[in-house]
């Protein structure tokens, strides 16, 4: 009776307690969307990783902040509809203590550059917006491309478990996660790209991209940097700012379009943004006409005019005289990178240069009626880009950041991870929340199975124990038989 007492009051008061949640809230703004990010995690395991989990999303309709600033008395209804649905998903209990951050991007950076006034009237006018909700807005800032790059690099490794060495049973068999290596991250979104790894015995020789964390107990000396201008929709008009100076007739012959498509635009829309600033200059027409052509490889060529390889003041550089190490280990590659590749059935790395190109080629080749009438749910704007956009990711990756055939079959091309998004907004939240401690702490407790399974085999043993007790004091002579 006492053994049967033991095993109960194990299974009875060793019951896991109700879990007890906190929640949180990413504002990412972009250059061209902002996107609202909701987590989730036991609120007993906040120090503890892999336990952040992305429950919800939503994406604001209209374009980034960055196009509110004639109109900053519209962003109230710009962000009504997200913030709404994120009071429906957290318990209304846990309202007031869910902290709401607002990061914005490239696109502010931009227009911080254009005029630092017009970008922090934005800024306030989002802050007194999202201040009037019932959570506890954290406020919203611009952050730099290296934090861009760095909370995107933290949020791949969390995600995919890099940064901990996990125990075995009961903590006696260490599992070596991190002697695998951290994976480097490759994000692409519409005003910047960003590149962040850790290099295997290479010093990183400008001060300025290099960033040391100490993370669970392990020290990390990552490179990262952010070119900014180079994500695909400023890229494209840097191309287009610079191939219209070769048109004398305001007609610009562009094989990054399908044949067939035409597009008449502005000579000063071209010309609004910081990144074409160095191509501009007075034009005998106002207005220019994009006829495309469609070919990729003369798109290809075009594309590398952008990535200047002239001069490197260090050992090795990707482009624009910034210094880059070898490119060593597994990639994730996400934002546009995994969309545009999605959609082009290019996401294997598994894929030969040759498989690539003949699927780039047939691509951008086909007419214009042809692809609207194939994908006739795609919004014109973006699926006019896709040849473009497809030519820009693999000439940036292959060009620009010296990937090569090997190399290749290490990047994967992630849109989610164990189903939350890929990207910076995670690695946001964990490292303004402090929820990845600068050492590993150790687990001291038991899972429940663990303990009911001790407590059941103890028990046992102590049965046999007692059974052997009796067996030896009511019959000794037993004992002495066998002896003998």
């Amino acid at each position: 009776m006492a053994v049967i007492a033991l095993i109960a009051v194990g299974v009875n008061q060793n019951k896991p307690l109700p879990e007890n949640f906190k929640y949180g809230i990413v504002l990412d703004a972009g250059s061209s969307h902002t996107s609202l990010y909701i987590y989730k995690w036991p609120a007993e395991k906040e120090n503890d990783t892999g336990v952040v989990n992305q429950i919800d999303e939503c994406k604001v309709k209209g374009p980034g902040i960055s196009k509110y600033v004639e109109r900053v008395n519209e962003i109230d209804d710009y962000l009504e509809e997200c913030m709404k649905k994120a009071q429906e998903v957290i318990p209304r209990s846990q309202h007031h203590v869910t902290p709401i951050y607002l990061g914005a991007t490239a696109g502010m950076r931009l227009l911080r550059l254009e005029n630092e006034e017009s970008a922090d009237t934005v800024l306030d006018e989002v802050t007194r917006s999202l201040s009037k909700y019932p959570f506890d807005f954290q406020g919203a800032r611009i952050i730099t491309g290296q934090e861009e790059g760095a909370y995107g690099w933290i949020t791949i490794n969390y995600l995919l478990g890099k940064f901990t060495q996990t125990s075995g049973w009961v903590g006696l068999i260490p599992n070596g996660n991190h002697q695998e290596g951290t994976f480097g991250a490759l994000d692409l979104g519409g005003a910047s790209t960003q590149i962040t790894f850790v290099p295997q015995n290479k010093t990183i020789e400008s001060p300025d991209n290099a960033l040391q964390f100490r993370l669970y107990g392990h020290d990390y000396d990552v490179y990262t940097h952010s070119f900014l201008c180079y994500g695909k929709d400023q890229a494209l008009l840097q191309k287009l700012a610079k191939d219209v100076l070769e048109t004398k007739d305001g007609t610009l012959r562009d094989p990054c379009f399908h044949p067939g498509y035409e597009k008449v635009m502005n000579v000063s829309e071209l010309f609004s943004t910081p990144c074409t600033k160095k191509f501009k200059k007075t034009l005998p027409f106002s207005k220019f006409h994009i006829l495309g052509t469609g070919d990729y490889e003369q798109c290809q060529q075009s594309i590398l005019g952008l990535f200047d390889t002239s001069h490197c003041p260090y050992s090795q550089c990707a482009f624009n005289g910034i210094f880059l190490p070898p490119l060593q280990g597994k990639f994730g590659a996400f934002s546009a990178f995994y969309f545009v590749m999605d959609f082009l059935n290019l996401t294997s790395g598994k894929l030969s240069q040759k498989e690539m190109t003949a699927t780039m080629l047939s691509f951008c080749s086909k007419p214009w009626n042809e692809i609207k009438t194939a994908f006739s749910g795609v919004k014109e704007k973006y699926l006019s880009e896709y040849c473009f956009s497809g030519t820009y990711v693999v000439t940036l990756l292959r060009q620009g950041y010296h990937v090569t055939d090997e190399a290749w079959k290490h990047i994967y091309f992630i849109g989610k991870i164990h189903g939350s998004d890929a990207g910076w907004t995670l690695g946001y939240m964990l490292n303004l929340t402090n929820m990845i401690p600068a050492e590993h702490l150790p687990n001291t407790t038991l899972s429940h199975p663990v303990y009911v399974f001790l407590m059941v085999l103890f028990a046992l043993i102590l049965v046999a124990v007692v059974i052997a007790g009796l067996c030896i004091c009511l019959k000794p002579s037993c004992l002495q038989n066998d002896m003998v």
